[in-house]
């Protein structure tokens, strides 16, 4: 692993207390650009019981907020920038003192690329993702003939400004080559996660937990 700055343990976010969380399925959160660990924790409410669902920041401060990798002028994205926090995600997980029966990843925007990138860098370790308002980026990885049978949630909104449409496309052509893919688009949703998505995310969630 690169020296890209690690997870910081003291300010994860958890829905259930240390004792109850052995056992359980984990599910990991991870925020969008510029954001912060308390951004994602509200959307547990909404989601189906039975995970210990932890929230973490991004490693970079960007602004006020904090990022998973910082973006340049024309927006992309390819393995060398995704790979090193994807790997800081993983090494948190490895840091536990219990392992989970699974492990799935949530991400929001930048937070749903990294979903995406960790489990394409180990998807012996990472049962299923959901990329919400995110892409996957360019370039190959370990994993990529290993995914076909993973779950992947796409999720976006057809007026969503911030994601550019190459990226939309890129990530249209790839997901349905390389993964179990559940994809849906909301009309009139912009670069946000609405209710209707919220259910979607849970029906998939319960499917995870069957």
């Amino acid at each position: 692993m690169s020296d890209f700055p690690p997870i910081d343990p003291s300010v994860v976010i958890w829905n259930l207390p240390e004792p109850e969380r052995a056992g359980k399925p984990l599910l990991v959160l991870l925020h969008g650009k510029g954001s912060n660990e308390r951004d994602l924790p509200g959307l547990a409410d909404r989601l189906p019981a039975g995970f210990a669902i932890a929230s973490l920041r991004a490693p970079l401060r960007d602004g006020p907020g904090f990022s998973w990798f910082l973006v340049t002028a024309s927006g992309s994205a390819d393995s060398a920038t995704a790979d090193p926090p994807a790997d800081t995600v993983l090494a948190w997980i490895d840091s536990l003192p219990w392992t989970p029966p699974s492990i799935g990843i949530l991400g929001f925007s930048q937070g749903g690329v990294m979903a995406l990138q960790a489990l394409r860098r180990e998807p012996e370790r990472i049962a299923f993702a959901l990329n919400l308002s995110g892409f996957a980026v360019a370039g190959e990885e370990p994993g990529d003939d290993a995914i076909a049978r993973h779950p992947v949630f796409w999720g976006r909104g057809d007026q969503d400004v911030v994601i550019p449409d190459w990226a939309i496309d890129r990530t249209q052509a790839w997901l349905p080559e390389h993964v179990a893919l559940t994809q849906r688009v909301y009309p009139g949703l912009g670069h946000s996660i609405s209710l209707e998505e919220l259910d979607d995310i849970a029906a998939f969630l319960r499917s995870r937990l069957a």
